[in-house]
């Protein structure tokens, strides 16, 4: 429809000079002595115009020579640039298709027409990495140092993530140290690096911030805290001031988690503190009953031993049927040489819940009664049951791997 306009305005203004130039009678009188030269003036304006004409066509063809070079280059570059993002493209696909050996070639390709080559070196250490060629990774990684002298984050966090899967913690700690400013998917890097690194003081730092930025929910960060604080507890098992500094630092919420308070019962039962074990035992217990917790009750022969046989019985009155409980109770009655109650207590039991440690506290409270065939039935039967667990537990790591 534009081009139908067009083609009628130029018919009609062409028609509209034609017929102008049909009734002007006027001439142009040119004066050179001694010439004398008289044109017509539509001849006049018809040669003015084509004067132009090729004028401006000549300047436009002798701009247009000069711009060619330029125009080449331009060319040529444009056509490197489509390669160069061809090539990367492939090689995206070629990686996350899982052919990785392709993948390194495209991107090596890449690389060398010059378009983002420093993305491309971090995707060729990548697929080199996942070939297990560590020295063409490490290669390509230093290449995309150079190509970003400042400091990368695609470099870096692809590096500390390369290196943690090789268990290289430290050095992946190291690598994050360059960022500027480290964003949640490098705190998470760096929170799986510490836990590697078994730095539990650091983790629980990074799993505040981590639970801030909502990459955790609640109950996630609760889990991570309690093995940390479970381990770092463990760490000081040997040192009574540094176990009651760090228990000390624990908020009162965790310590009363039964992971946490088994796992500090435990380093004070091996510093020989039964008392202060006890009193971690009994204060999470109250509030979070936990059976395998309750088994640490007896593993300490010391302090007021008919003490902790009475507040074991009253637990017992909320928690008949508790198989832990009663090999506990039966534990500090055999500990106080209370021989009737504690073979009760051990029998009962084990008449709910068949356990190797049960038979084999029986066995060595028969051992003491001098009942010695009643005490190879139930060191028989321990053995058992330990043997049963260990196939178990071979089944299960089998089938882990298969």
């Amino acid at each position: 429809m534009k081009a139908l306009f067009w083609i009628i305005a130029i018919v009609a203004l062409a028609a509209g000079l034609v017929a102008a130039a049909r009734y002007n009678a006027g001439y142009l009188l040119l004066v050179l002595p001694p010439y004398r030269i008289e044109l017509s003036l539509n001849l006049f304006a018809l040669v003015l115009f084509l004067a132009f004409a090729f004028s401006y066509f000549l300047v436009r063809m002798v701009s247009g020579t000069m711009r060619l070079p330029a125009q080449v280059r331009e060319y040529r570059v444009a056509r490197r640039r489509q390669k160069a993002q061809a090539t990367l493209l492939a090689a995206l696909h070629e990686f996350f298709a899982g052919r990785y050996a392709r993948a390194e070639k495209a991107a090596a390709s890449s690389i060398e027409l010059g378009e983002h080559a420093a993305l491309c070196a971090v995707l060729a250490a990548r697929a080199a990495h996942e070939l297990r060629a560590f020295e063409r990774r490490d290669a390509y990684l230093a290449q995309a140092a150079a190509l970003a002298p400042d400091g990368d984050a695609v470099r870096i966090v692809t590096e500390a993530e390369l290196l943690l899967d090789q268990r290289r913690f430290q050095e992946a700690l190291d690598v994050l140290k360059s960022l500027p400013r480290r964003h949640t998917a490098a705190l998470r890097l760096e929170l799986k690096a510490q836990q590697l690194a078994r730095n539990w003081e650091q983790v629980l730092a990074l799993v505040d911030q981590l639970e801030k930025r909502n990459v955790f929910d609640a109950e996630q960060a609760n889990q991570i805290r309690r093995h940390a604080q479970a381990e770092n507890l463990k760490r000081k098992a040997l040192d009574s001031r540094a176990l009651e500094e760090a228990w000390q630092k624990i908020p009162k919420r965790q310590k009363r988690d039964t992971q946490v308070a088994a796992a500090a019962a435990q380093c004070f039962i091996a510093l020989g503190d039964c008392a202060r074990a006890q009193q971690i035992i009994e204060e999470s217990i109250e509030e979070n009953w936990d059976s395998q917790l309750i088994g640490l009750y007896a593993e300490c022969a010391g302090g007021d031993m008919l003490k902790r046989i009475e507040r074991a019985e009253a637990w017992l009155k909320r928690h008949p049927h508790d198989a832990a409980l009663l090999l506990t109770l039966g534990r500090l009655c055999a500990l106080q040489e209370l021989w009737g109650k504690a073979q009760s207590y051990l029998e009962a039991s084990i008449s709910i819940e068949p356990a190797y440690a049960a038979h084999l506290a029986l066995a060595q409270l028969h051992k003491k009664l001098g009942d010695a065939d009643a005490a190879r039935r139930h060191y028989r039967e321990s053995l058992e049951l330990t043997v049963a667990q260990l196939k178990q537990i071979a089944g299960e790591r089998r089938r882990t791997l298969s």
